[in-house]
């Protein structure tokens, strides 16, 4: 579920995320391909923004499909994949119909984790998979000031759960939509409330403190 305030960013985002290659979209499209790995049937790019993520789960043989909220940020991912506009916690699928979730960088876009992944758990087919790739809950967010290399200050807004657009980068994203923010209990929880069976967890970072969390999860 992302929120209507890409609309208004949705050119500036597709230039930044296609033009600007970093060590930490290296590292995000790293660790989709371990826990996702090969596939031939359909995946669902869950807040798929505007498909910056397609062409890596075509390299592994899924054939992507996406859904977001943003109609300026499908108006560029259509050229990339096939695209619907819905809300995240009311997918256009019946149940069972995906053997694979990919949902990448958009946990922060959603006013409602846990409705979102429910709704993911039900469109996923019996032994699918759900992989979760996103900032890293417990050092990335509002609570957290990492603008001093290898070092996170974390505040005691790493409680709240809450929609801010404190950022300790100025220039980002965040400083331009904001960010919901879930700690890393709750975050995990919903996947288990939601039927999933947590199967693998991963971090990442560029030093020693990760930006990244991922995990894969399966459906009985």
């Amino acid at each position: 579920m992302t929120t209507a305030a890409y609309d208004a960013i949705a050119d500036w985002y597709d230039e930044y995320v296609t033009t600007t290659a970093t060590d930490y979209s290296e590292r995000v499209r790293s660790v989709l391909a371990e826990l996702l790995g090969p596939g031939s049937g359909r995946c669902l790019d869950l807040c798929c923004g505007t498909g910056a993520h397609a062409a890596e789960l075509r390299r592994l043989g899924w054939r992507p499909v996406g859904v977001d909220l943003s109609a300026g940020q499908l108006r560029h991912a259509g050229a990339r994949l096939p695209v619907a506009r819905a809300d995240a916690t009311a997918l256009p699928l019946p149940a069972g119909a995906v053997p694979a979730v990919a949902c990448v960088l958009a946990h922060t876009d959603m006013p409602d984790y846990p409705a979102a992944i429910a709704e993911a758990a039900r469109v996923l087919a019996p032994g699918g998979r759900l992989v979760h790739v996103g900032v890293h809950p417990c050092f990335v967010g509002a609570f957290a000031d990492r603008s001093e290399s290898g070092r996170a200050v974390i505040d005691g807004g790493y409680a709240e759960r809450e929609h801010s657009f404190r950022s300790w980068n100025t220039v980002g994203v965040r400083a331009r939509v904001g960010a919901w923010h879930l700690p890393l209990a709750d975050l995990l929880n919903a996947v288990t409330a939601a039927g999933l069976t947590l199967t693998a967890v991963r971090e990442s970072g560029s030093g020693p403190i990760p930006d990244v969390l991922a995990f894969q999860a399966t459906k009985p």
